[in-house]
C-alpha cells in the first residue's frame, strides 16, 4: 500500500485531476493518505482520518511508508514549525507528529514544546473561526464550510468526525426538543437533504459558516439572521459529546 503525508500548510484536493477542478476538500498539514491512483502530475488519494477521496498534485505531497497516527492537534492560530530548515507556518487543527522517527524522515524541528490536547470548551474554540470567510471544500480559519467549521473544531476537542454534513448528522443521539439542547450540540438543516451544519452555543444561538462564520439564532423553524429572516430549515439535532 502507497501512503503519503501533507507536509505543506494546506494543500487542495479536486474532484477531477485539474486545477481547473473543483476543490472539494484540503489536507492539512501532518495528515496522511492513501494513495489510489497515479498519473503523470496527479494522484487520487484517500485520507485516513476520514475516508474522504479526491485528486492532488504530485508536486504538492511527499510519498511516506509510514502513517502519522502519533500526533498532536495545533490549537493555535499561530503555530510555526521548521522544515527543511525552512519556517512553515501551520494552520488551526493541522496534525504535528509526535514519532522522532517521523520527524527526523521529515527534517521537521518543532519552535515549541509539545501540548497535551486540551479537552477545551466547544465555544472557545468554535470563536477562533469567527468571521472566517465560508470557502466550499474549506477546512481553515483563512476559508471554511459548514461541515468543515464542524469537523475542525471536534477535532480540536479529541473527535474524529466525518467530512460531510450528511454523514455528520448519523453521528450521536437524536435530541427532539429544542428546549433540551446545550452547547455543543449539532443542529442539521435542509429540505429534502441534510445540506448544512452549525454548532449551537448558550441561549439558542449557533455558530456556522454562510457566507462567513457567524453567530445567529436558532429556533424551532430554523437558522434566524440578523433581518430576522429564517435563512436555513431546522432537519434534526444531534448529541454528539
Amino acid at each position: 500500500m502507497l501512503t503519503g503525508i501533507c507536509n505543506l500548510s494546506v494543500i487542495p484536493m479536486r474532484s477531477e485531476a485539474s486545477h481547473k477542478a473543483e476543490m472539494t476538500n484540503q489536507i492539512l498539514f501532518g495528515e496522511s493518505f492513501i494513495i489510489d491512483k497515479v498519473k503523470s502530475e496527479w494522484s487520487q488519494v484517500t485520507l485516513i482520518h476520514d475516508s474522504y477521496s479526491g485528486w492532488i498534485e504530485n508536486k504538492q505531497f511527499t510519498e511516506f511508508d509510514s502513517i502519522n497516527d502519533n500526533y498532536y492537534v495545533c490549537n493555535k492560530l499561530n503555530e510555526k514549525i521548521s522544515i527543511n530548515n525552512s519556517e512553515q507556518q501551520l494552520v488551526l487543527g493541522s496534525l504535528i507528529p509526535l514519532s522522532i522517527d517521523m520527524n527526523n524522515k521529515l527534517k521537521l524541528k518543532l519552535q515549541n514544546k509539545p501540548k497535551t490536547l486540551v479537552k477545551d470548551d466547544v465555544k472557545k474554540i468554535s470563536l477562533k473561526y469567527l468571521n472566517s470567510p465560508y470557502l466550499w471544500g474549506g477546512r481553515t480559519p483563512l476559508g471554511i464550510d459548514c461541515s468543515g467549521l464542524v469537523q475542525m473544531v471536534f477535532r480540536q476537542l479529541g473527535y474524529k468526525f466525518p467530512r460531510d454534513s450528511h454523514e455528520q448528522e448519523k453521528v450521536g443521539k437524536t435530541i427532539n426538543n429544542l428546549n433540551y439542547v446545550k452547547t455543543g450540540d449539532l443542529a442539521f438543516f435542509g429540505e429534502k437533504k441534510i445540506t448544512h451544519v452549525g454548532i449551537i452555543l448558550e441561549k439558542n444561538t449557533i455558530i456556522h459558516a454562510s457566507g462567513k462564520v457567524k453567530i445567529d439564532s436558532l429556533n424551532s423553524k430554523g437558522i434566524i439572521d440578523e433581518n430576522k429572516i429564517c435563512t436555513h430549515k431546522l432537519k434534526s439535532i444531534k448529541r454528539v459529546i
